[in-house]
């Protein structure tokens, strides 16, 4: 008997939802804490027992469940259909993992907790559901549904300005959304015979004989997902909600909502439309960099903490995109490298090693944000020095995750910065190297951090400062273990990756007549 892991993962949420709305809002707040702990623990351990049946050498898409069909009108069939492969996988336990941790940290939530857990679980539905969906409507259906619980996490539970920055992430979002819904129909209408199947679609490549639809088509998912990545110039959204969202609301939009963007080129843009990809390749790699830059020279710039690292978020997800980019790109005629498959698939390992090592560092960054604040009440760097001395422990691992965003070596960042730089090189050397400029700006950036937080004298204000209590530490330090462990030893995850990553090059060069 085969076990339907991914729905078990993607509907027990719904279960502890429908608990948590139907126990008493203030007699009840401990027994809801523990529902949401409880069932997104279980998720959790099911996405572990879904790894145990995954073999990662097999690039074809595994623990499929269904089509089956959903409803059918008109001729139009839609079809329940889930799998994970050696993308999605990663991000499903990614999103498993810091959804468990966040339910533990929010036991400091004391305001309307029904509501916030209740929420918490239907984030955890729209997220697993996207990374999970084969069929583009179910796919879709998924993504509309990670974008309420997060509107209301940052509207009801953010800070002074969680209105504004609410209303401002639920806008960018829902532009996208509906570009992407547009772009699904031509893939459908065009497609023969018609089919929401994203396996199907991307053996058909039904736009690759209509050159403007295809091209539209491409944009209107660009559009979509760099909003979500976020790609400069579509990032402005972001820090305000980073900024007014609460803590676990930080942790899941840097560490998980960011990667469905990316999730969504690799699976979507590169195999299913493969000419506009490898066409504005260019286009992306330049924005890309620009991200990398830019962000880290923002960043830099902060006194606010929180926006410091909502910020390195742009700068990081720049080195995502740019691997994407470089798995796709042109280059000029004439270059032996026209199509090194190995260096666009370690373009394309990297990045999306990139977007989970990035879930893992950037959730702890946040965590430690939240930890720092819910003492102090300011995030104001200029206010902070010396808590080295005083808050030991919240420093050592303060220094730790932010040595890992700058990339270390035996630290997560390293590995996927590096298979990023050196697959990319091969199809873009000289934005490459500009590229390597933002490493040198992220160490200057958190370094600088670091200094004006630990270092000096003590401000007295803060003589009176806890450390890390157990329920923070639970929450932070499994997220270290992770980050030192695919440091020193990345190779049982850049196993599961591998496969994949060489399959959507293999294919995007067979779909070019390239391969």
């Amino acid at each position: 008997m085969t076990i339907p892991f991914l729905s078990l993962m993607i509907f027990l949420p719904v279960v502890g939802m429908a608990i948590i709305l139907l126990m008493h809002k203030e007699k009840h707040v401990t027994a809801i804490r523990w529902t949401a702990n409880i069932v997104a623990g279980l998720v959790f351990v099911l996405s572990l027992l879904a790894l145990t049946a995954f073999i990662p050498g097999n690039p074809a898409m595994q623990l499929q469940e269904g089509p089956t069909p959903w409803f059918a009108a008109a001729g139009v069939v839609v079809n329940y259909h889930l799998g994970a492969d050696g993308l999605s996988l990663p991000l499903i336990i990614l999103t498993t993992l810091l959804t468990f941790l966040c339910t533990i940290y929010s036991w400091r939530i004391t305001h309307r907790v029904k509501e916030y857990m209740a929420f918490f679980m239907l984030l955890e539905v729209g997220m697993l559901g996207t990374f999970s969906a084969l069929d583009f409507f179910l796919f879709y259906v998924f993504w509309e549904i990670s974008l309420v619980p997060m509107y209301f996490l940052i509207g009801i539970w953010g800070g002074p300005r969680r209105e504004y920055a609410a209303i401002k992430f639920f806008i960018y979002t829902l532009v996208g959304s509906l570009a992407m819904l547009l772009a699904i129909l031509a893939l459908y209408f065009h497609s023969s015979p018609h089919t929401f199947d994203m396996i199907e679609l991307a053996r058909q490549t039904p736009l690759a004989s209509h050159f403007w639809v295809g091209v539209l088509a491409f944009w209107g998912f660009f559009l979509a997902f760099a909003i979500k990545v976020p790609l400069f110039p579509f990032h402005t959204w972001l820090p305000d909600a980073h900024v007014e969202a609460p803590t676990a609301g930080s942790v899941i939009l840097a560490g998980v909502l960011l990667k469905m963007g990316t999730y969504g080129f690799v699976r979507v843009c590169l195999p299913i439309l493969p000419g506009p990809s490898r066409m504005f390749a260019i286009v992306i790699a330049l924005l890309a960099l620009v991200s990398i830059v830019y962000g880290a020279l923002v960043a830099m710039a902060q006194t606010d903490l929180k926006k410091l690292i909502a910020y390195s978020s742009v700068n990081h997800m720049g080195y995502v995109m740019l691997g994407i980019a470089a798995a796709a790109g042109i280059t000029w005629p004439g270059n032996p490298h026209a199509f090194d498959a190995v260096s666009r698939t370690t373009a394309l390992n990297g990045a999306v090693l990139q977007m989970v090592t990035h879930g893992i560092i950037t959730g702890a960054l946040f965590f430690l944000v939240g930890v720092i604040y819910d003492r102090a009440h300011t995030r104001d760097l200029a206010s902070f020095g010396g808590l080295a001395k005083q808050m030991p422990v919240y420093a050592g691992i303060m220094m730790m995750a932010s040595f890992a965003s700058l990339g270390l070596p035996t630290l997560a960042g390293f590995v996927s910065e590096f298979l990023v730089f050196v697959g990319a090189f091969g199809t873009y050397q000289i934005i490459t190297g500009l590229a390597v400029i933002g490493v040198v700006l992220t160490a200057g950036y958190f370094l600088w951090m670091i200094q004006r937080m630990f270092f000096g004298d003590l401000n007295r204000q803060w003589a009176g400062l806890p450390d890390m209590d157990p329920g923070e530490l639970v929450a932070v330090v499994p997220l270290m273990v992770l980050t030192l462990a695919i440091g020193v030893f990345p190779h049982p995850v850049l196993q599961v990756i591998n496969t994949v990553s060489w399959s959507v090059v293999q294919h995007l060069g067979q779909a070019l007549g390239l391969g």
